[in-house]
């Protein structure tokens, strides 16, 4: 996977909203002001890597489908769908809808768009192939084959067809992430070359909003309702702002003397908030979908000769760590305490309607807080090695204090019951720790992975042999098998044995320490009691604005 929305980099994320109107004071007009943490970095569902873009581009352009408030796939530009009997075919029945320039909605607009995305081959590019859509010839069209072989048609313009190589059993879910959306291809063909996405006038919504001031890189976007929206009379507020801040502190302030209504806070000032009655009422928490863990590298170029190679030294790392002492005393907002490779409240079976992680002790014999059974692993890693001691550095991005107050309990947790083991903490700047972990220069990272879709193997494709830029420098063909077959392979058609199969992938990982879960990151909002409908998603989208109400 390509990705790097790593969660455990990003806990003190914000989102900030306020009835915001030209004097951004509270209750002023009908508009939203919402902060972000990150710039936008791209308005091109392209070329889009990040939660910023990928939310602000799902503001302005509907998808096939949409999630409902309660995360589940719904019609948005697609009023309908048939599936074939072997579902590996998607026809999907278009509604009337516009853009907003009136041109209507085709499915030449989404012919168009997916070929394009293919074409360029960016960073996500890969979930048009048989990792995860399985859309017919995407890989190789991704390689340069060409694009009018990829699996998509439009016979009319109101029916666009896709062909895949497997059935995929979240696919109508896949359709609602902004890499899907269509682009109109004659008002593309009229911007100069790479001015697509970069202006108000070089962006064409379909969706809820319309850009109304936006410049790359500048802290402050605006949008407005699009009167032209299909569903433009369900879309209650005029519009809104996004604001760029860098401060959980001043977004605290903020949301106290009303200038602010919705903020995101630290776990410090949840504990702040909680002793505070008028503060406490507002305060809700939401799962982010997001996991923490540590990435151990095996690479044995590493400290000792790579001593991390040895599964049981990793494993004396793993059940030395106490996540609920973490997620309690350190995190502190909300997160859960994780022991799967897959995050809590997350990918429910399709037919039970259970969580995929919904049995935490599944994997309790090799993934837990057992500190004798550390120190049996850590015997094993000495004698296997002949080594007594192990010193081992970890890395992990300093922006906030979050980050800096879970490695420090790491450490000491490690030291303090693991004679021969020490843990030098290394702090950086993000961009030298993104660095520093795609070059493999590292023994141990604190990192994080946010699912793309609601499916397991969003996460469980990280660790096959070429699955993701963070390299645990690990392969097992056991584990790849496992992943191949529940993707195009004899898994693919049944829903059963592909669920169980994941399981199976999943116990090979653990097994062999590749990771360490920590634990499911949360969400810890104020919101205030005159705003209602910001729908929040664990995967996907992250939050939605299109069913806000100010009371």
């Amino acid at each position: 996977m390509k990705k790097f929305l790593l969660a455990a980099l990003l806990l003190v994320t914000m989102i900030v909203t306020g009835c915001g109107g030209g004097d951004n004071s509270a209750g002023s007009d009908s508009k939203l002001s919402v902060m972000l943490g990150s710039n936008i970095v791209s308005l091109d569902s392209a070329q889009a890597t990040d939660v910023a873009s990928f939310e602000a581009i799902a503001d302005c352009i509907d998808g096939l489908m949409q999630l409902d408030s309660d995360g589940k796939a719904i019609p948005a530009i697609a009023e309908s769908f048939d599936v074939s009997a072997d579902g590996k075919t998607y026809t999907f029945h278009l509604r009337d809808a516009k853009w907003a320039n009136g041109d209507p909605v085709t499915a030449d607009d989404f012919v168009f768009a997916w070929r394009r995305h293919c074409q360029m081959s960016q960073e996500y590019s890969y979930i048009m192939g048989n990792t995860v859509a399985c859309v017919k010839n995407a890989d190789a069209v991704i390689k340069g084959a060409d694009p009018k072989t990829l699996g998509v048609s439009a016979p009319d313009p109101k029916t666009f067809v896709v062909e895949l190589d497997a059935p995929v059993p979240f696919f109508p879910s896949l359709m609602t992430f902004a890499t899907f959306y269509p682009i109109n291809e004659k008002f593309y063909n009229s911007l100069a070359a790479g001015s697509y996405g970069t202006s108000p006038e070089t962006f064409l919504s379909n969706g809820a909003f319309i850009l109304a001031n936006y410049i790359p890189g500048t802290a402050n976007i605006q949008l407005k309702k699009n009167d032209s929206y299909w569903n433009a009379a369900n879309i209650a507020i005029d519009g809104f702002q996004y604001q760029v801040v860098s401060s959980s502190d001043n977004a605290l302030t903020s949301f106290k003397n009303g200038t602010l209504n919705v903020v995101n806070i630290s776990g410090n000032q949840v504990e702040h908030v909680k002793k505070d009655s008028d503060l406490a009422k507002n305060l809700r928490t939401f799962s982010s979908g997001g996991l923490s863990y540590l990435s151990f590298n095996q690479d044995p170029k590493n400290h000792h000769a790579g001593a991390l190679s040895n599964a049981n030294l990793r494993l004396a790392i793993s059940n030395v760590i106490d996540r609920e002492s973490l997620v309690n005393n350190f995190v502190m907002t909300g997160a859960k305490a994780t022991y799967t490779a897959v995050p809590i409240d997350f990918a429910p079976n399709a037919k039970t309607g259970k969580f995929f992680a919904e049995d935490q002790n599944k994997f309790a014999d090799v993934v837990g807080f057992n500190v004798e059974k550390a120190k049996d692993f850590l015997s094993k890693a000495k004698s296997e090695l002949g080594k007594e001691s192990f010193e081992l550095n970890l890395i992990f991005s300093n922006d906030g204090d979050a980050n800096t107050k879970i490695v420090q309990a790491i450490k000491s947790q490690v030291e303090d019951n693991l004679p021969g083991v020490k843990i030098n903490l290394q702090p950086m700047p993000k961009a030298e720790y993104f660095s520093n972990l795609t070059s493999d220069n590292y023994d141990i990272a604190l990192a994080g992975w946010v699912p793309d879709y609601d499916d397991p193997m969003t996460f469980l494709t990280l660790w096959t042999t070429s699955g993701c830029e963070i390299a645990e420098h690990w392969s097992n063909p056991d584990y790849d098998k496992i992943i191949s077959d529940c993707s195009t392979g004899a898994l693919a058609e049944d829903y059963d044995a592909r669920w169980n199969a994941m399981y199976d992938a999943e116990k090979i990982l653990l097994d062999n320490a590749v990771i360490a879960p920590l634990f499911t990151d949360a969400n810890a909002v104020l919101i205030a009691p005159n705003v209602d409908g910001i729908d929040f998603h664990v995967a996907g989208i992250k939050r939605v604005f299109k069913n806000v109400k100010l009371k």
